[in-house]
Order: C-alpha cells, then sequence, then structure tokens
C-alpha cells in the first residue's frame, strides 16, 4: 500500500515537474516574449490614443457647445432689444407676452438647428422664467425662478455654468448669457442658453468601443503574424540545435535549410559552412593521424631492425656503417616530425614570438637556392631568379620568412618534372610599400578541388604518398600561419597538368616606423 502510495505520489509529483517544465519552456519561447512584447506595446499605444482622443473629442464638444449656446443667445438678445428699443418698452414679461408667437418659433427653430439638449431661458431681472424650452417644445413659464443675484451675474456675462433648477434642469449645465437692454439702454431681462456638459460622454463611449474592437483584431493578427514570424525564426534555430547534436555525436553530414535572405538565413548558411569545415577538419584529422602513425611507425620499424640486427651479428662490421646511416635519416625524419608538430602547437596556443627586423630578401632566396643545387641538378630543372633590384629590405622575422620560402621551394623541387622550370620572383610593389615574392614550378601542379584546402591544418594534397613520401600536411599550414602574423598575405595558383604558383607579401617599411628596428609579434 504504501509502495503504491508513493509511486503515484511520485507520479504525480513527476507530472507537476513535467507539467511545470512545458509551462516554463512556453513562458520562455521566443514566441511568447514575442507576443508579450507586442500586447504591452499595443496596450500602450492605445491607451495612449485613447487619452489624446479623449481630450481632443473632450475640447472639440466643448468648444462647439460653447459657439453654439454663444449664437443662440445673441440672436435672440438682439431680437428682443431691436423691438423693445424700437417700440420704446421696458418690460420683459409684457414683451415676452407680445410677441410670444415670434419668440416661441425662433427659439424652436435655434433648438432644431443646434442640438436638442439645448434649453433657452428668457428671465427678467428679478429671475422670473418667462419663456423657457423643453426640448423643442417652448413655454410659457412663470413658477420658475432663477436667483436675483446669479441674474445679475449673468447681465454681464460673467458666468459659464449653471446649477441645476428643480422641475426645469436636472443637472448643471454648460451656459452662455445675453442681456438684453431696453429702450433706455437698462438690462431688462437675460437670455440663457444652457447646454449639456457631458454630451460628449456617449460619444467618448462608442469611441472606446470602436478602440476595444479593433484592439481585439489587431491583437489576433498580430497573433497570427508573430507565429509566423517567429516560426521563421525559430525553425532554423531547431534545425541547427539538431545539428549541433549530431555534431558532437560526429555525424557532419547533416545540413540546415537556408531559406530567404535575411539574417536567419545567413545564420543558417554559416552553420552549414562550419559543419562542412569542421568535416574537412575531421577527414584532415583523420588522414594527419593515418599519416603520422605511418611516418611514426616506418622509420620506428626501419630503426629496431636494423639495430636488432646489429646486436644479434646478422650485418656483417663492414656494412653496419651505411645502415648506421640509414637510422640517422630515420631519426631525422621523426625529429621533423615531432619538431612541426611542437611547432604547430606553439603558433596555436600563441607562445611562438616573432622578431621584426630588417633584412635583404633577395639574399634569402639566393641561399635558398642554392640550399637546393643538388636536388636541382638531379631533376636537370631550368632556374630562373627575377628581382626587380638586386637588393629589396623587408621588415619581418627572417628565420619564419626563410622557413616559408624554404617550405615553398622543396615542394617546389619535389614535384616539378624532370627537366622542368623553376622560377623565383621578387617584385617591388612601392604603391603598396610591400615586397612580393612568387615561386612557379612546372609540374603535375594541384587538382582544383584540393586549392582551397591547401593552407588547412593536416591536409595532404599528394594521398597516394607517390611524391612526398615524407611531407605530413603541416608546411603550408605553418606557412599561412606566420604569413597572418605578419598580417600579410599568402595564396596559390595552379594549372593543373601544366604548373603551381606559391606567393606571399612581406612589408617593405617598419611595423612602427618611429619605432625601433626591432618589434615583437605574437
Amino acid at each position: 500500500m504504501d509502495d503504491r502510495e508513493q509511486k503515484n505520489g511520485g507520479s504525480a509529483e513527476n507530472h507537476h515537474t513535467i507539467a511545470g517544465a512545458r509551462r516554463r519552456r512556453f513562458f520562455d519561447s521566443v514566441f511568447s516574449k514575442y507576443m508579450t512584447a507586442f500586447v504591452l506595446i499595443l496596450l500602450a499605444s492605445f491607451l495612449m490614443i485613447a487619452s489624446v482622443l479623449t481630450g481632443v473629442l473632450h475640447n472639440s464638444v466643448k468648444s462647439t457647445k460653447t459657439a453654439l449656446t454663444s449664437a443662440a443667445a445673441a440672436e435672440i438678445e438682439e431680437y428682443a432689444e431691436r423691438i423693445m428699443q424700437r417700440n420704446g418698452g421696458n418690460d420683459m414679461e409684457s414683451f415676452v407676452r407680445t410677441y410670444r408667437d415670434e419668440l416661441s418659433s425662433m427659439l424652436s427653430a435655434i433648438c432644431r438647428a443646434t442640438d436638442s439638449d439645448l434649453t433657452m431661458l428668457i428671465t427678467d431681472m428679478g429671475g422670473r422664467i418667462l419663456m423657457f424650452t423643453d426640448g423643442e417644445a417652448v413655454l410659457l413659464g412663470t413658477d420658475y425662478t432663477v436667483s436675483p443675484d446669479l441674474v445679475g451675474t449673468a447681465a454681464k456675462g460673467e458666468i459659464t455654468r449653471m446649477a441645476p433648477i428643480d422641475g426645469l434642469m436636472a443637472e448643471q449645465r454648460l451656459v452662455r448669457t445675453a442681456a438684453v437692454e431696453g429702450d433706455g439702454d437698462t438690462a431688462v431681462g437675460v437670455i440663457f442658453a444652457c447646454a449639456e456638459s457631458d454630451s460628449s460622454a456617449n460619444l467618448l463611449t462608442l469611441m472606446m468601443k470602436t478602440l476595444l474592437l479593433a484592439g481585439i483584431w489587431v491583437v489576433l493578427i498580430a497573433l497570427v503574424a508573430v507565429y509566423i514570424l517567429t516560426e521563421r525564426i525559430t525553425s532554423p534555430l531547431r534545425h541547427m540545435s539538431e545539428a549541433a547534436k549530431a555534431f558532437a555525436a560526429g555525424d557532419f553530414e547533416v545540413k540546415v535549410p537556408v531559406r530567404g535572405n535575411d539574417e536567419v538565413a545567413e545564420l543558417a548558411d554559416a552553420f552549414n559552412q562550419m559543419a562542412e569545415s569542421l568535416r574537412n577538419l575531421e577527414t584532415m584529422r583523420s588522414s594527419f593521424m593515418a599519416n603520422v602513425s605511418h611516418d611514426l611507425r616506418t622509420p620506428m620499424t626501419t630503426i629496431a631492425g636494423f639495430v636488432d640486427s646489429i646486436l644479434a651479428g646478422a650485418i656483417a662490421p663492414e656494412d653496419q656503417p651505411r645502415y648506421l646511416g640509414i637510422i640517422s635519416e630515420e631519426v631525422k625524419r621523426l625529429s621533423r616530425l615531432v619538431s612541426l608538430t611542437l611547432d604547430i602547437s606553439r603558433i596555436q596556443a600563441g607562445d611562438r614570438k616573432f622578431v621584426m627586423a630588417p633584412f635583404d630578401i633577395c639574399e634569402t632566396a639566393r641561399l635558398i637556392l642554392i640550399s637546393f643545387e643538388q636536388k636541382i641538378d638531379a631533376k636537370r630543372l631550368e632556374v630562373l631568379f627575377d628581382a626587380d633590384e638586386d637588393n629589396m629590405t623587408v621588415y619581418a622575422d627572417r628565420d619564419a620568412i626563410y622557413q616559408i620560402l624554404y617550405n615553398i621551394c622543396d615542394n617546389a623541387v619535389k614535384f616539378s618534372r624532370e627537366g622542368g622550370r623553376l622560377e623565383i620572383a621578387v617584385r617591388n610593389r612601392r604603391d603598396l610599400k610591400k615586397v612580393q615574392v612568387t615561386v612557379l614550378n612546372e609540374g603535375q601542379g594541384i587538382h582544383a578541388e584540393d586549392i582551397p584546402y591547401i593552407f588547412d591544418q593536416f591536409y595532404k594534397g599528394d594521398k597516394s604518398r607517390g611524391l612526398d613520401k615524407s611531407g605530413v600536411g603541416l608546411g603550408m599550414f605553418i606557412s599561412k600561419a606566420i604569413i597572418d602574423a605578419h598580417k600579410e598575405e599568402i595564396w596559390v595558383h595552379s594549372e593543373y597538368g601544366k604548373n603551381c604558383e606559391f606567393g606571399f607579401t612581406i612589408s617593405a617599411k617598419p611595423v612602427h616606423p618611429k619605432g625601433n628596428d626591432r618589434e615583437w609579434l605574437s
């Protein structure tokens, strides 16, 4: 029973944990973040728009009401004054009773032409309401009064609002007034034009409903748009995540689909290029391990066999010097391999320092050619040394440049055909303040498909090992690393079956012209 309860409890706990993880995944997703941000921006925008529209609408309605009430009061006032001054009258009540039909028609017309919420009052100076409007109906009234003090203030045009009048106006009104002057230029009555002060409430309510409905539709459309947008963004990211997991498992054949030309598409394309580079690197690493294993196993086997034979007395004493010479050459091969491997480690770790100093690149090239004299003669190569000047000074690490040029010349001699041409050219690029060195050899050349990888680590184009039995595919990588450290360029051009040309540039001026001749690069 306890076990079942524990199992059920554990299942429930796991269920809650999984549900919580799913909730966290949703609320941490790009879609939820985009949607939350968009809704918040939308709400803030709608609130701002509603606030602005409310203020504008309220001010507009108020201005309109003010103009209407002022015009209505002025029209009745002008009519009354014209009649009373023409007839010499000073009694507002008599005027209203005598001209009630005309006044009634005018008031009804004004109410119809302006607004049904407009209420017109005609009072004498004692505050008695002599005529008023109720909607479009015009009535004579003697039972309603306005405070005499208010009438006096109104006659001066100094009130803008009027308090409710029991039985006539239930709420405070916006008011404009006009005093009626009789025959003696004395105020005998006041015209009140009263309008509802909150008549914009219905319009505001309608506006808010419209905005709310529009907001709902905008949010729904935005929901769909954000979903499509985030799906376009997250779909390649999911593919990249799956591809990264495949890379971790050693599968570099996975490709991320590239759609469009936006930044995500560029990222996907860069990811595919990275996968291709990793695949090539893995291929080169495997090739490197095979080459290193071969280069280690072969000389070690040879050394062990000859040493054992000498120790066992199987090799005659007079033949031992020859075999010891073979052992010495094999040891040198091992030493070169170890030295190259250590050199790569130092370059990758940034521990190798380059001493920048002036030296003659032409003299360096001549010395390297002399060092290959025997190999050149053995292949009967036609050698051409072409320099713009007999001596050209460059600023670089002399030993490092010597290593690069030696390595390039070694490959050129090694892969040249019998009787072919070997040419070293040194050009003064004064426009760039650089010296350009190129080495061309006539021979098999390099396949076009191999050229992009020539300077990659562990790459060895002669996979058959027919021509290059001692190389391990590190020389060009080291050369490229040295040139990059000097902030210069190195390249290769080749016509397969005809020739191959390697070239690089060196600075013809100090790295820091105002400093010392010797500078350090790391």
